[in-house]
């Protein structure tokens, strides 16, 4: 007779584990942007909480924390940060880069993506491509809905077009799929500098963005439906998980 209550606890014990990841990978989203201290103190503070209420720590009580960690985002601000954000997504799964495992737009500071990578398909030149495509997504995607582009693709050595210039860059010079000498070798510390000096490497280099720009602009055109299914439910959620994003993402998928 031990055996099936061995069984059936270790299926709840499997099911509470199953549930508490769950739980963990929408608070891993939900705090995109914070960092390790302000975590420490909303748990520290969500604690007290519960042991003012005499009861155990909820989920809505860190949840609650982070929000209550970060200023409301102005509605226009939060459907630019929406469809940016939603731009990545769905150029990253049409062109099958791996998986989407978060999105937020409830920073204040701009949104942020979880995006993972199949290991497979990278270091070619397609792959490099498919990049640039995907970095320039978010521009993309604000200049289809909105007209125009701000400058949140940009400003910094981190940003989608920091990223992306490098990216293209390498290619050039460092990654063999240049134009001009592939085979040579040509490392660069300074990318603004390089392209500053040579205006035929800019050229050429601009050419490639250029081209992944109007490559992502087609996806999201083509895949237009999705994405705006995609950008609404951003917009009202704010935070959207793996699961959430994936849903939306592979509803009537098309080929890339």
């Amino acid at each position: 007779m031990t055996e099936p209550q061995n069984s059936n606890t270790a299926v709840a014990a499997g099911q509470q584990a199953h549930c508490i990841n769950e739980i963990l990978k929408r608070l891993a989203v939900r705090a995109m942007g914070l960092t390790g201290a302000d975590i420490e103190r909303i748990v520290r503070e969500a604690r007290l909480k519960a042991r003012r209420g005499k009861r155990a720590i909820r989920y809505e009580d860190i949840e609650d924390g982070i929000r209550g960690n970060r200023p409301p985002v102005p509605y226009n601000l939060r459907w630019r940060f929406a469809f940016h954000e939603a731009g990545h997504a769905v150029v990253h799964h049409t062109l099958d880069l791996g998986p989407v495992r978060g999105l937020n737009i409830d920073t204040g500071e701009g949104g942020y993506n979880l995006v993972g990578f199949h290991v497979w398909a990278t270091d070619t030149r397609d792959w490099y491509e498919n990049m640039l495509t995907m970095l320039l997504a978010g521009r993309a995607a604000e200049q289809l809905m909105l007209k125009r582009v701000s400058s949140g693709s940009g400003g910094a050595d981190d940003s989608d077009l920091a990223r992306a210039t490098r990216m293209a860059l390498d290619m050039e010079r460092t990654l063999g799929f240049g134009a001009e000498h592939p085979l040579l070798y040509r490392p660069h510390r300074d990318p603004g500098a390089v392209l500053d000096r040579d205006a035929e490497l800019a050229a050429r280099v601009h050419a490639r963005l250029e081209a992944a720009l109007d490559r992502a602009a087609a996806i999201l055109r083509r895949r237009r439906p999705t994405f705006n299914s995609l950008a609404k439910a951003l917009f009202d959620a704010q935070a959207m998980d793996e699961g959430a994003v994936l849903h939306i993402l592979t509803d009537g998928d098309l080929p890339p």
